[in-house]
């Protein structure tokens, strides 16, 4: 998969230095894999939860954070829209 807007993750991560090593991991994973639709990423994490529009929300650090992103299952395409801590996510 190509991830579009990794510079909102890199900000992200210099603000909040406990998650770093989980957004790495996370953005390392999405970067090999072939994600053909919901039940792909599903297999791999448990815990994500599908919006309409193809919209996924990440659990990071154990629900601390969240991020959420736009998938493009024909095009293999990440669209990066919000990373934030629980407490932002529950405003989005």
């Amino acid at each position: 998969m190509k991830i579009v807007g990794k510079k909102i993750l890199h900000e992200f991560k210099e603000k909040h230095a406990d998650v770093r090593s989980q957004i790495d991991a996370w953005m390392a994973e999405a970067d090999v894999a072939t994600w053909n639709n919901s039940f792909d990423i599903k297999r791999r994490y448990a815990s994500a939860s599908f919006l309409p529009n193809h919209q996924v929300v990440f659990n990071l650090k154990g629900n601390r954070y969240r991020l959420l992103v736009q998938v493009s299952y024909n095009n293999q395409i990440i669209l990066i829209k919000k990373v934030g801590t629980h407490e932002e996510y529950l405003k989005w």
